[in-house]
């Protein structure tokens, strides 16, 4: 084996998303001779961001203060809020907005061009940026501290062989590390562990978020509307709702997210969602309009009794990386976006090293913004109509309450099904696309070469063959909104078979598998979703 090449930085920051970008232009800003390096798994930048979104400006504004004068692609001003409550497939009730997702002020955008957007004025300022390059391992020093990331190798097959076209991966090598790789990042996941982070706080609860775009027909939309849900299909045990944003061009961005705490074992998110987009109030304004690009993405929701140590040596956590996502609100870029030039501002006046940063984080209004609503997510734990009542206590006293709801594992909430009875569901036929979770993938773009290592890890698939089908009936199956694992039986007997090459990065598995044994790490260099402003 050759020694591998090395390139060499002040600062290399793992993933190209809104925290990524804006620690690299703020760190530039104020320290314009840093050496600063942004490497992204995708293909180009962007490509495999998804988030709802609508935006608050206030840190677009501290980093970019003329962003207004040729913003991003796709930048809708918020015009109008609506909440209603699905209480079956044909009714609905308009409730009042809760004061936290009032969007006055705020702006709908693609959040993956708003990153291709900010990837420009990063390299206006010298930033180097890598798409393409996706970080297989942390390296270390003598000490244990962090010294940077290995780029994993190109044209490995599925056997471990070397293909034609094999590529050693480089050793990027900074004096700090910064990991910004949003939710459930595979190497975040690692660092927290090896240096016991997490150690203290509660575990981290997440969600999942499915979207679609689609192009309606002439005059259906309204641009700068926002429209949230809840209940329907969803059984009061259930956390989650829905999302609706019109764009310009009668385009809607239209999700669906679920808490991953979810109980019943047969349950399907994916499935959920297409159902809500059969509700009398949705279908309407979906007939005779298309799919333009669909997605999925995991996305965190423990908040501040689930925030880790934020530093460790020779690297720090930023964004949601870091678990930032304020819930209630709906929005995480504005805490990404405020913690990465935070955390850039500290770099910048104390050097490349992460002493301090917790402290600093802790002490800030990013965290105190998870303060104030730390006790609202996990009021759902016992359900829809106290999780709403908790709410609009805890939104009375700003968050004042003299406790502190705890968070749970989410793998652990699971029930067997011998121990669960799911709940009765008012399911109703499907007419709209796409007519299953192969279609959606198509709307993805997600490529995989099928011929290197599968990266989705499971450590023992005689589990799955056995203790889970009797226990759990396989959820993986349902829990993927891309098909990757399916249950088959041939000659052999019954086996797990991982379509890899149907993965959309959205980390589910890694997170909700009851026996926590599906560890995701990074595929190839540029393999992956390919999203269109999603």
């Amino acid at each position: 084996m050759s020694e591998r090449d090395v390139m060499e930085y002040d600062v290399v920051t793992v993933g190209a998303g809104p925290a990524g970008l804006a620690f690299a232009i703020r760190l530039k800003q104020l320290k314009p001779e840093a050496r600063v390096c942004v490497i992204e798994k995708a293909a180009a930048v962007g490509a495999q961001i998804l988030s709802g979104a609508v935006i608050e400006p206030a840190p677009l504004d501290a980093l970019l203060p003329d962003w207004r004068k040729t913003p991003p692609p796709v930048c809708v001003p918020v015009r109008h809020d609506e909440f209603w409550w699905l209480r079956n497939p044909r009714k609905a009730l308009r409730m009042p907005t809760p004061p936290q997702m009032h969007n006055a002020g705020n702006f709908i955008v693609s959040l993956g061009a708003l990153c291709a957007w900010l990837a420009p004025q990063a390299e206006a300022l010298g930033v180097e940026i890598y798409p393409g390059f996706a970080a297989a391992e942390p390296l270390f020093d003598a000490q244990g501290a962090v010294t940077g990331v290995r780029i994993g190798d190109m044209g490995v097959a599925r056997d471990g062989s070397h293909k034609a076209s094999y590529t050693q991966g480089i050793d990027i090598k900074a004096a700090l590390t910064v990991l910004g790789e949003g939710c459930r990042g595979s190497l975040s996941k690692h660092l927290i562990a090896r240096y016991g982070l997490d150690r203290g706080a509660d575990p981290q609860t997440y969600g999942i978020g499915l979207k679609e775009l689609w192009q309606l027909p002439a005059g259906r939309g309204e641009p700068g509307k926002v429209v949230h849900t809840l209940g329907w299909p969803l059984d009061p045990a259930t956390y989650g709702g829905s999302f609706m944003y019109h764009l310009d061009g009668d385009r809607l961005a239209i999700g669906f997210v679920v808490g991953l705490d979810y109980r019943d074992p047969m349950f399907s998110p994916w499935e959920a969602f297409q159902q809500f987009k059969q509700h009398a109030r949705v279908q309407p304004l979906l007939d005779g309009g298309q799919i333009l690009s669909a997605g999925a993405r995991a996305l965190v929701e423990g908040g501040y009794q689930s925030l880790p140590k934020v530093e460790m040596p020779g690297a720090l956590l930023i964004g949601d990386a870091a678990g930032l996502l304020n819930v209630p609100k709906i929005k995480g870029t504005h805490q990404a976006m405020r913690s990465a030039m935070l955390a850039a501002e500290h770099v910048a006046a104390q050097g490349y090293g992460s002493s301090g940063w917790d402290a600093r984080l802790r002490a800030s209004a990013v965290v105190g913004e998870l303060r104030r609503v730390r006790n609202i997510r996990p009021g759902f734990h016992k359900g829809l109509w106290l999780g709403l009542a908790n709410a609009g206590w805890e939104t009375a006293l700003g968050g004042r309450s003299l406790w502190t709801l705890r968070n749970h594992a989410d793998h652990a909430q699971l029930a067997r099904v011998d121990a669960q009875q799911s709940p009765p569901r008012d399911y109703v036929p499907r007419s709209l696309p796409p007519r299953d979770r192969l279609a959606s993938v198509y709307f993805a773009a997600t490529e995989h070469d099928e011929d290197q290592p599968v990266h989705l890890q499971v450590a023992d698939t005689g589990i799955c063959v056995g203790r889970c089908a009797t226990e759990y009936a396989n959820p993986c199956t349902r829990f993927c909104p891309a098909g990757v694992y399916e249950m088959v039986a041939d000659a052999a007997g019954k086996r797990l078979q991982i379509n890899a090459a149907n993965c959309v990065h959205c980390k589910t598995c890694d997170i909700k598998d009851p026996y926590q044994i599906i560890n995701w790490v990074a595929p190839e260099g540029g393999s992956g979703p390919n999203y269109q402003n999603l």
